[in-house]
């Protein structure tokens, strides 16, 4: 409720299954950009060979089998908010791609010559210690400055057993035929270690 209102970058740190993606969506609708789009991005899953296109799109004509002009990622969020998820996993030739527009707030599409102005605000997520990669090379320190304006560090269900009560029956009241919870199960679910957290529950 703090942060969305402001123009900050925001850094979402927790185990996977946490609900980073959530809290994400919740800082987006919350903010001066909700009539914007929303636009995730899993830097893990991205393809090496596409993801200057995929990140700032192309031009008809840019390299074989672009047939028609296409938009990219970064200028789809233009206004709004662009989700990097997984965001300790992106590729070095991202890293420098992306820094690049964050600093320079344009984007040049693939094959394009016009440079294009970009207004977003960067959300990402990560499950992975952004500041070893730095130590080891792996990700670049300058870039970590720009997304981790603001931190918030998402618990482990594990640690915040408290919640489980209302977790669970609005998980099940959400089921296709609801279901209730027994009495005698809560103990049970407390016991537990939830390595996967939310997402396992």
């Amino acid at each position: 409720w703090k942060t969305a209102p402001t123009p900050c970058a925001i850094l979402l740190r927790g185990e996977t299954g946490t609900g980073k993606e959530l809290v994400a969506r919740a800082v987006h609708r919350n903010s001066k950009r909700a009539q914007a789009p929303f636009v995730p991005l899993n830097c893990a899953a991205i393809n090496a060979e596409t993801m200057l296109s995929e990140l700032f799109g192309h031009v008809r004509g840019a390299f074989t089998g672009a047939t028609k002009t296409r938009e990219g990622l970064v200028r789809r969020a233009h206004r709004g908010t662009l989700f990097l998820d997984e965001v300790g996993d992106m590729p070095s030739e991202m890293q420098v791609a992306l820094l690049r527009t964050l600093e320079e707030r344009t984007i040049l599409p693939v094959g394009g010559t016009r440079i294009q102005r970009t207004d977003i605000r960067i959300v990402s997520a990560t499950n992975r210690d952004l500041e070893d990669l730095v130590r080891f090379g792996a990700f670049r320190e300058d870039l970590l400055h720009r997304v981790n304006t603001i931190e918030i560090e998402l618990p482990a269900l594990r640690e915040r057993l408290e919640d489980l009560p209302e977790l669970t029956h609005h998980i099940l009241a959400r089921m296709e035929q609801p279901k209730r919870l027994h009495m005698d199960a809560l103990p049970l679910l407390a016991r537990h270690p939830w390595p996967g957290n939310v997402r396992e529950l």
